[in-house]
């Protein structure tokens, strides 16, 4: 055993991987969190890491080796000023992956607004496929390896890269850490206005990454994205891999089924490989062909890394597909940010064609929250057929504006249950239900299921 390492919010996803890799690695892993519940507490209990409910100073008794803090902590929580006024060793969760994981690997890092676990895990699952056993740090559970995190069997390994801060020590994003050989930007939008004033700020991030990827590296990123092309102006010393969905680019898709099902990828203008798959929309196309891009850094052909995608599963969260009870067809998606709501119902709704598509959305990230993105919000949904937009305690705007403003026949619900009620009494055979939300939604997706089930199945 290598030695006890105490985690910090360990039930978050990244700070929960960071735990897997910790413990793959030889290490006693033990973790505190406010909230310890599934999914994440039964993967990190299966793995032999004791989990423990709450931020008790006594969590820290015996004094382990290192305590590694996650983000969400903050001054004045009890075992933050236990650590500090004990002199405990401690570190962030991205410094250290940086010092005990990521040393030494070729690193295939993800970044930008959208996107990033889904990319992260297609460049994964490309590079199983193509026999090259990556490690991976990814922010969700890809279903084509069941678990969010592994050390990996290679010198390769693919990071989902955050601009988000680091820790309540170190304000830096937490991709600064990661110094990647390959960069995916996969966008860059305004988000985070919890710690960002304003876009600016982001992109000053982003370049900090970008000073760090090697001469030799590649820079994947979208052609024609003025926040992209701004930030990679301040400076950029390494190849850059420009991609394009319907526009010609270094890599580029066609697609062949309008609802991003089915495309065809061309290098230098030229046919390289096509893609049949499970998933929709060009967002989901544009994500593929960054992976694509990336793992042709590393020596995967187009043509292979098709096949991979071809087979590939998705991630939960991301569109995943609850069930269907009496032709009514219920998808989870983590939606957290406008741009995610529109791509998500446009691609769900070019796959449905004629069928009605519902939403249920609760504004739940620090952003939407804040009422920053309330402009956009009504407009992001007007793929949609009917939204229902749910007022979550602490929300301090009122979403009746976006009823107002939508396009889509529209209602506020403050309720979960009067919320399923009205699902239950709208739906008929043939629509298309996606939850959308970036947390638990009050567990409206079993809830939402089992009254479908009671009264249509």
């Amino acid at each position: 055993m290598k030695g006890h390492i105490h985690i910090l919010g360990v039930c978050g996803t990244f700070m929960g991987g960071i735990a897997l890799l910790a413990r793959e690695l030889g290490y006693r892993v033990t973790g505190s969190d406010a909230n310890v519940y599934p999914p994440m507490s039964t993967q990190l209990e299966a793995a032999g890491i004791e989990l423990m409910e709450g931020y008790e100073p006594a969590h820290l008794q015996p004094s382990p080796d290192c305590v590694v803090v996650g983000n969400a902590m903050t001054r004045g929580n009890p075992a933050v000023e236990y650590l500090l006024n004990a002199g405990l060793d401690y570190t962030s969760g991205p410094q250290w992956l940086a010092e005990h994981v990521l040393h030494g690997k070729w690193v295939l890092a993800v970044a930008g607004t959208h996107g990033k676990t889904s990319t992260s895990s297609m460049l994964a699952w490309i590079l199983e496929y193509a026999g090259m056993a990556p490690g991976f740090l990814i922010g969700g559970v890809p279903a084509d390896f069941g678990l969010s995190a592994r050390s990996g069997d290679t010198d390769f390994f693919v990071v989902e890269a955050d601009e988000y801060d680091t820790a309540f020590f170190d304000k830096r994003s937490k991709f600064v850490h990661y110094r990647p050989r390959t960069l995916i930007i996969n966008n860059l939008e305004y988000d985070h206005a919890d710690i960002f004033p304003d876009l600016a700020a982001i992109q000053r991030q982003f370049h900090h990454l970008v000073r760090t990827v090697p001469g030799e590296g590649l820079v994947v990123h979208p052609v024609a994205v003025d926040a992209i092309d701004d930030t990679l102006a301040q400076g950029c010393w390494s190849s850059t891999c420009g991609i394009a969905v319907e526009a010609e680019a270094d890599l580029s898709a066609r697609l062949l089924q309008q609802d991003g099902s089915a495309f065809e990828i061309y290098l230098a203008g030229e046919p390289a490989a096509s893609v049949e798959w499970q998933h929709c929309g060009r967002h989901n196309v544009a994500n593929a062909l960054a992976a694509v891009a990336a793992a042709r850094h590393v020596g995967v052909a187009p043509a292979t890394a098709a096949e991979a995608l071809a087979q590939f599963r998705g991630v939960k969260r991301r569109l995943e597909l609850l069930g269907t009870v009496d032709g009514i067809t219920v998808y989870d998606d983590f939606a957290h940010h406008p741009t995610a709501i529109e791509t998500t119902l446009q691609g769900l709704r070019a796959r449905c064609g004629s069928g009605r598509l519902l939403a249920l959305i609760e504004p739940r990230s620090n952003t939407m929250r804040m009422g920053e993105h309330r402009a956009r919000l009504a407009a992001s949904t007007s793929a949609a057929d009917r939204v229902y937009w749910y007022q979550p305690a602490g929300l301090d705007w009122s979403l009746q504006d976006l009823v107002n403003e939508g396009k889509a026949a529209a209602k506020v619900v403050n309720d979960i249950d009067s919320l399923i009620a009205d699902v239950v009494g709208e739906a008929e055979s043939g629509d298309q239900v996606v939850i959308m939300s970036n947390g638990g939604f009050g567990g409206i997706h079993g809830r939402l299921m089992a009254a479908l089930e009671q009264h249509r199945g």
